[in-house]
Formats: structure tokens, C-alpha cells, sequence
């Protein structure tokens, strides 16, 4: 169960027992139980616990907490290995998702959603820090545009499941969050007997690391957070409000973005390994600029709802492209820096969570337009900060200004 194999020795061992598939695997397993616990998250706390305004708020800056304090990895992988620490958080995951129709109150919810998303959200830091850890610089932008197609056939066939059978069967919430949160579970428990421990052959840092010469990343991360709040807080929340759509018509356009990923994600990162990162984030964020502002067009010249739903499979389809912010990542770092840095990224990326959504939400009720016209002149920041990867990054070339440095240690 805990034997400890050097990645180099990998290629032995026989294809179901590899790290690529354990990375595969943990892709296709998170989603069965996230996907489930949103796609039930409204009417189940409506139905159950009679939310309202104030109540949903609260348990999205609940849910958005364990993000804000991912950095505590950087602690416990002083006593617990990141790959045990990354299947033991998709347990916790599994277990509470399992467990959230047995509390239908407002502090029940709340405690269930706090486990859970400390599941989530550590799970997350560990498989981005194994994932830069374990797949070759040549190769990651096409194998991370894999998994990304992997998580959405996952997500897809949650949402498919849950469309066909709800009714005919009379399922319950308790009975598709027992099944969804179980089977993560039971996964990720095959996935701690079933693998061997992966030995990178470069020790993590077992502490905070913030040097200066990734502040073009933290900066990178820093933006990529506030646009995305802004996108998954808003850009839904308008296809109800304004266009009056209804579950079915939202977990539709859930279904075309999941498709549309699965096919595209992998074409995406090979664009990436092939034009590199400066090129594909500057094109990620000049056209979710373009899509920001057609946003805000939506509600000061009267566009229609199919412009609107095609704008919301484009937005999920540039974000598709932040895999190149991994990548660049993984060519700029000390290798023994990957972990601890992916934790201070996960906490630098959901900064903008805890207060931009409530802000916000005051402007929305005045502009919303003006909520899309900010996400757009946010895409325009991170486009200017793209403008500064070199085309080929790299330790000591950070950025496009290190050729006129001088030399310094790496710090």
C-alpha cells in the first residue's frame, strides 16, 4: 500500500498503476461529487432549508474560505505526503458530499459546506502541485488539456445521469448525494491501496515560499481569481434574471460548456505547447475582454439570449486556456518550489472571493453592465501582464525585463 517507487522507475509498472492514471483518475473522480453537490446546491437548500438572499451569500463565502486558506498545505505535508494528502482531502470530499441532506438547516449546511470545500480546495492544491511535479515540461500542455477533458466527461455524465433519472426513478437528494459523494470515495480509497507512492525526484520545500522572481505569476493568479468570481457569480445569475431561463435551460447550457471542453481542452493544450504560454493567455484574455463587454452590451443595447448563451460556452471555453498558467509556472520554478508555491497561488487566487462577490453584488443592483465592463478592464490588466511572459520562460528569464537585469540570486 505505501511503497515508494522514484518516478523514474515508473515506466515498469504496469499501465494501471502509473502516476498518469492515478492523475486521470483523480480528474474523473472529483467531479462526480462536486459536480453533483452544485447541480442540487439551489433547489435542495431552497426545498430543504428554506434559503433565501442572505442565506446562499453566506454559504458561498463559507464554501470560498477553505480557497482563501489553502496555504495550511504547506503545513501538512510536513507530516503527510502530498499524494496521501491529495486522496485522503477527495475522501473528505466524497464522505461530507455524501452526507449533506442530513443537516437540512442553515448551520448544518454550512458545517457540511466548510468540510467539503476543505476537501475540494486542499484536494485541488495537491493535484495541481503533482500534476506540475509529475508530468515532463514537453508534454504537460497536452496532458493537462486531457485531464481538464477528462474532469468534463465526468461532470457530463453527472449532469446526464441526474437529467434521465430524477423523475423516472424519484430520486431524492439524499440518495444522489449518498451515490455521487460515495462512489468519489470509494475511488479515491482504491487509489491510496492501488498505487504505489510516486517519489519525484526533487524534494518540496516544506515551507511558505514567495520569491520576487514570481511576481508576474502571483500577479497572473491574483487577476485570473477576481475575473473568475466575477464570471461564475454573474454571468449565470443574468441568464435567469434577465432572460428568465429555468433549470433545464441553465443545466443545458452546464451541458454544451462540458461537451464543448471535452472536445477543445485537448486541442487548447496542444495550442499551448505549440505557440506557448504568452501567446495563448494574450489570446485568452483579449477575447474574454470581448466577451466581458458584449456582457455589458447584453444590457445597454438590448442583445438577444442567443448572443447571450453563446457568449457563456466562449467564456468557459477561453478559461479552458489558464492550463498555460500552470505551465508557465512549471517552467520558471525551482522544482523543490512547486508545492508550497502552488498553495500561496491557491490562496493568491481566491483573495478577490472573499469580498468581490458582496461588492459587487451592491453594483449590480445599480449597473450591471458596469459589473461586466470591470471583469472586461480586469481581462485588459492580465492581458498587459501576459505581454511580459517571455516565449520561452525559463529559471533566470522570468520575465520579458530579466534580459536587462542584472544577475541576483533567486529569491
Amino acid at each position: 500500500m505505501f511503497r515508494t517507487i522514484p518516478l523514474s522507475q515508473t515506466a515498469t509498472l504496469p499501465i494501471w498503476r502509473r502516476p498518469l492514471t492515478l492523475l486521470f483518475l483523480m480528474a474523473a473522480a472529483m467531479p462526480i461529487a462536486f459536480a453533483t453537490w452544485s447541480a442540487l446546491l439551489n433547489n435542495f437548500v431552497i426545498e430543504a432549508a428554506g434559503f433565501d438572499g442572505s442565506d446562499i451569500g453566506w454559504l458561498h463565502t463559507v464554501r470560498e474560505i477553505p480557497g482563501f486558506l489553502a496555504i495550511g498545505v504547506i503545513a501538512l505535508i510536513l507530516f503527510i505526503r502530498e499524494q496521501v494528502l491529495g486522496l485522503v482531502s477527495l475522501i473528505l470530499l466524497g464522505v461530507a458530499t455524501a452526507m449533506t441532506a442530513w443537516f437540512p438547516s442553515l448551520a448544518g449546511i454550512l458545517t457540511i459546506t466548510m468540510l467539503s470545500s476543505i476537501g475540494f480546495h486542499y484536494y485541488e492544491t495537491v493535484n495541481q502541485s503533482l500534476q506540475l511535479q509529475w508530468l515532463d515540461k514537453k508534454r504537460a500542455p497536452q496532458t493537462l488539456g486531457w485531464l481538464l477533458a477528462a474532469g468534463s466527461g465526468a461532470t457530463l455524465c453527472a449532469y446526464g445521469l441526474i437529467v434521465l433519472l430524477w423523475e423516472p426513478l424519484g430520486l431524492t437528494y439524499n440518495t444522489v448525494y449518498m451515490m455521487a459523494g460515495g462512489l468519489t470515495a470509494l475511488i479515491a480509497v482504491y487509489a491510496l491501496i492501488a498505487f504505489p507512492q510516486f517519489e519525484a525526484p526533487h524534494p518540496q520545500t516544506k515551507k511558505m515560499v514567495l520569491r520576487r522572481r514570481y511576481w508576474l505569476y502571483y500577479a497572473l493568479q491574483f487577476m485570473s481569481g477576481a475575473r473568475r468570481q466575477i464570471f461564475v457569480v454573474f454571468a449565470g445569475f443574468m441568464m435567469v434574471e434577465k432572460f428568465g431561463f429555468e433549470v433545464h435551460e441553465v443545466t443545458a447550457l452546464y451541458l454544451v460548456n462540458l461537451v464543448a471542453n471535452m472536445i477543445f481542452a485537448p486541442l487548447m493544450g496542444r495550442a499551448v505547447g505549440h505557440f506557448g504560454e504568452r501567446n495563448a493567455l494574450g489570446f485568452e484574455y483579449i477575447g474574454l475582454t470581448l466577451v466581458f463587454l458584449a456582457y455589458g452590451g447584453i444590457y445597454y443595447f438590448g442583445w438577444g439570449v442567443m448572443l447571450a448563451a453563446t457568449l457563456y460556452v466562449l467564456d468557459h471555453l477561453f478559461f479552458a486556456l489558464a492550463l498555460a498558467l500552470k505551465t508557465y509556472f512549471q517552467k520558471i520554478a525551482d522544482p523543490a518550489d512547486i508545492a508550497p508555491t502552488a498553495a500561496v497561488a491557491f490562496t493568491i487566487n481566491h483573495i478577490a472571493a472573499v469580498f468581490l462577490p458582496a461588492a459587487l453584488g451592491y453594483m449590480w443592483l445599480v449597473s450591471p453592465g458596469g459589473v461586466f465592463g470591470l471583469a472586461a478592464a480586469m481581462a485588459m490588466v492580465s492581458f498587459i501582464l501576459a505581454l511580459m511572459i517571455p516565449r520561452h520562460p525559463e529559471p533566470g528569464h522570468e520575465t520579458v525585463f530579466a534580459r536587462f537585469a542584472r544577475p541576483a540570486p533567486a529569491e
